[in-house]
């Protein structure tokens, strides 16, 4: 399995996990932490997740929770434009990804310094995508969706949960294999067209995706997975999405994108220790 990437240059080796931070450009994210309304705000979250620990930092300016409202991509460029160009200004040295299903949004991020494209979609929303990201040549990662927000939770329905999703993502990752992309990273979509209790068995299987050969990313962060199961709400699903985390890591995760650095990076140090 590929366990380094290629960032501006600079050779990620994913051997040991990262972390992604989630920075929202969005007034409706399904967790007001996430969000930012002001540039100092952007700044001083921005520079709290590095000193934390984040690897990466992931850039959104259109809500992917469930029945999210449609976003134009004028306004999608709107929020994000500026706010890429903030963080490259103040942190040159800063890994983004941009967290887009839209590939001339995602080619415009990229040119403005954003060096990874994380696509909910997996190509589905914008035939262009894999021709984008082959060009660009940035780590692209490839999530498991069905549909749209506001349909993927009616199209949940699987024959086999793990060989359906991983025969899906086959076909994708075939193609741009085809296409010559370098670097892809591999997300199961915990949350996007999958009930709660798919999204436990999922990481319950997680392991089942190493066939791929490529890094896992997992996304579980404050989602309805652990709030509901909890019966809680997504501000106090901390240690819940830390237990997740855990068990991710432990079942072979390279990227957790999350909302807290720094639980995530305390995760990932006691699951080092205990692998090794």
């Amino acid at each position: 399995m590929k366990r380094t990437i290629n960032c501006k240059g600079r050779l990620i080796d994913l051997s040991k996990p990262k972390v992604m931070g989630i920075i929202n450009c969005t007034p409706d994210s399904f967790f007001a932490g996430s969000r930012t309304s002001n540039s100092k705000e952007l700044v001083a979250k921005t520079a709290l997740m590095l000193d934390e620990g984040a690897t990466f930092i992931d850039i959104g300016a259109y809500s992917s929770r469930p029945g999210a409202p449609f976003v134009s991509q004028e306004e999608e460029l709107r929020r994000l434009v500026p706010t890429i160009e903030l963080l490259v200004k103040e942190f040159p040295e800063l890994l983004i990804s941009v967290d887009t299903f839209r590939a001339d949004v995602a080619s415009k991020a990229v040119d403005i310094g954003a060096c990874m494209v994380n696509d909910i979609s997996g190509g589905n929303l914008d035939p262009n995508m894999f021709s984008v990201v082959t060009k660009t040549q940035v780590p692209y990662i490839l999530m498991h969706m069905r549909g749209t927000p506001k349909t993927m939770a009616s199209l949940n329905t699987y024959t086999n949960l793990i060989l359906d999703i991983l025969s899906e993502l086959q076909v994708k990752i075939k193609c741009l294999n085809e296409l010559g992309l370098n670097d892809l990273i591999i997300d199961p979509g915990l949350g996007f067209a999958k009930d709660l209790e798919q999204n436990y068995k999922i990481v319950k299987h997680l392991k089942s995706f190493e066939c791929l050969e490529h890094p896992l990313l997992i996304g579980a962060s404050r989602k309805s997975m652990v709030y509901k199961l909890l019966k809680t709400t997504a501000a106090q699903a901390l240690n819940g999405s830390t237990v997740i985390h855990t068990a991710s890591l432990l079942n072979g995760a390279s990227i957790l994108r999350v909302h807290d650095v720094k639980a995530a990076v305390e995760a990932v140090k006691i699951t080092n220790l205990l692998k090794n």
